[in-house]
């Protein structure tokens, strides 16, 4: 696929960028280049491989789920300036 310096002008202002004028011809060219990649790219036949995350056999190392930490809810909230019903009071920042 070819891209010529409409296309370009028109991807830089869908994309809310600046290009100078003597930049769109290698712009075109390289952009050009990516579709032509991705062409080839989708014309391979891919049935039978499988979808992958990542391209290493990596698996992620995760510690069990398990509770750590104390309930210090109580002690928090006694020496808070303000609470009510279990929640924190902030004084309005907002008018």
């Amino acid at each position: 696929m070819s891209l010529d310096a409409k296309d370009v002008n028109k991807i830089a202002h869908l994309a809310r960028l600046r290009i100078e004028e003597a930049d769109v011809p290698g712009y075109a060219s390289q952009l050009s280049e990516i579709l032509d990649l991705v062409e080839q790219m989708s014309a391979i036949d891919t049935t039978g491989v499988s979808p992958m995350a990542h391209p290493l056999d990596a698996v992620q190392r995760l510690r069990p789920d398990e509770v750590t930490e104390t309930d210090d809810r109580e002690h928090f909230q006694s020496i808070a300036p303000q609470t009510e019903a279990g929640l924190y009071l902030v004084p309005k920042v907002i008018e």
